[in-house]
């Protein structure tokens, strides 16, 4: 059985807010060009300088009427999900319900789970329980868990989200286990590195679980994180991405840019996102490469340029 999916397509852009001033600058850029979302990275110990995830969504809420923000997303297993369910209810808050919490476990850094002091190896089984304890809760209600990992009695969150139940949960991860882990449990999945093929196997995978789960009615969102850069060759936009890239992940990225990224020309990006669409995405989180300007630069020629050669798909 195919997963019931949503019809209209959003744009989001997969950024970082450094400062108050940068912070407005976006948001305001997104909202007068029409995109739909902002998501922000998260890790404790990592290669390159990150902030906090989910206090730059606050500040970004704080700049918006009415961009989705989300994390894309948020590395549970390395917190205690009591806390975080208050921080993310109070996000909802602060943001007028406007919060997807993307998790996942983002094993590739292992720094980030020596300084949190939380084994690498359990990682997926803290994942899992740690949605489950979110959702007791953020529903308001007198709650109890008794897990492997996390055990109160009789706790009582309020102010309960603004979302009925919490913001939905969108999970990451391209593994069998954390696509069977999205399909029994979130209410969205976001891709990352895979191509059109790859995503629309994956998709099945999940409507697998999603059936197996017993799980009926409910729309489930499909959404990928992709690299890009619009120039006015694809030889151009691939030589920029791989230099970027590479200088990022410490490593040739070109081969990788080649297979994953949307990259070139307005038509070459627009037909590439269509073949995501046949595969089944929903959700576009844009990660338009290079610095601020050149970012800027192609969130304009996006806006312009790309999105209109795909007006029948919104």
């Amino acid at each position: 059985m195919p997963l019931p999916i949503e019809s209209r397509t959003r744009f989001g852009l997969m950024t970082r807010f450094p400062d108050p001033a940068s912070t407005r600058a976006t948001v305001e850029m997104l909202e007068r060009l029409g995109f739909d979302a902002v998501w922000t990275g998260d890790h404790l110990a990592f290669a390159n300088p990150i902030l906090d995830p989910l206090l730059q969504l606050a500040q970004a809420a704080a700049f918006s009427t009415r961009l989705t923000v989300g994390p894309a997303v948020y590395l549970l297993p390395l917190r205690h999900p009591g806390p975080v369910a208050k921080q993310a209810a109070t996000l909802d808050h602060l943001s007028g319900g406007r919060l997807i919490f993307g998790v996942g476990v983002g094993g590739e850094f292992p720094s980030d789970y020596e300084v949190a002091g939380v084994p690498m190896n359990e990682r997926g089984a803290r994942l899992s329980e740690g949605i489950e304890v979110l959702r007791k809760l953020w529903s308001g209600e007198r709650v109890s868990h008794q897990g492997r990992f996390f055990r109160f009695e009789n706790i009582q969150m309020l102010p309960a989200p603004v979302q009925p139940g919490g913001p939905p949960i969108w999970c990451g991860g391209r593994s069998d286990a954390a696509l069977a882990r999205a399909g029994r449990l979130a209410d969205g999945w976001m891709s990352y590195v895979v191509t059109p093929d790859m995503y629309a196997q994956s998709l099945e995978k999940i409507a697998a679980a999603y059936e197996a789960a017993g799980r009926t009615g409910v729309t489930f969102a499909t959404a990928h994180l992709l690299f890009c850069y619009i120039d006015d060759s694809y030889r151009r936009a691939l030589d920029r991405a791989e230099e970027l890239l590479s200088k990022r992940d410490a490593m040739d990225f070109r081969k990788p840019a080649q297979r994953y990224a949307a990259l070139g020309a307005p038509q070459d990006v627009a037909e590439r996102l269509r073949a995501f669409h046949a595969a089944g995405v929903r959700h576009f989180n844009l990660d338009f490469l290079g610095n601020r300007e050149e970012r800027d630069r192609q969130i304009a020629r996006f806006a312009a340029e790309v999105r209109p050669l795909l007006q029948d798909l919104l």
